[in-house]
């Protein structure tokens, strides 16, 4: 994930995997997404040259979806959340 503001995919980075090195504490007022992917296969991944478009490295389907979430003095405030309507 990443963070939003000004400009598209701010600091801070989310990483989604383990063993990640991200170090930061998120506060009141931040706004970042959470972006997970489920691969049918395997979890490795590759970027194609326009260094953007990432897929799994055996071709397999893959999905990713994007929540976008706004820190609070008393929690998080889930703004992509579905709504009853």
């Amino acid at each position: 994930g990443h963070g939003i503001g000004t400009l598209f995919h701010c600091a801070p980075n989310v990483p989604h995997y383990a063993r990640n090195k991200a170090a930061g504490k998120m506060a009141p007022g931040m706004t970042f997404t959470i972006e997970p992917m489920v691969n049918e296969g395997s979890r490795k991944c590759v970027t194609w040259p326009d260094g953007w478009t990432a897929v799994t490295a055996d071709g397999g389907r893959s999905a990713q979806y994007e929540h976008t979430l706004a820190v609070t003095e008393t929690g998080v405030e889930i703004l992509t959340e579905r709504t009853e309507n």
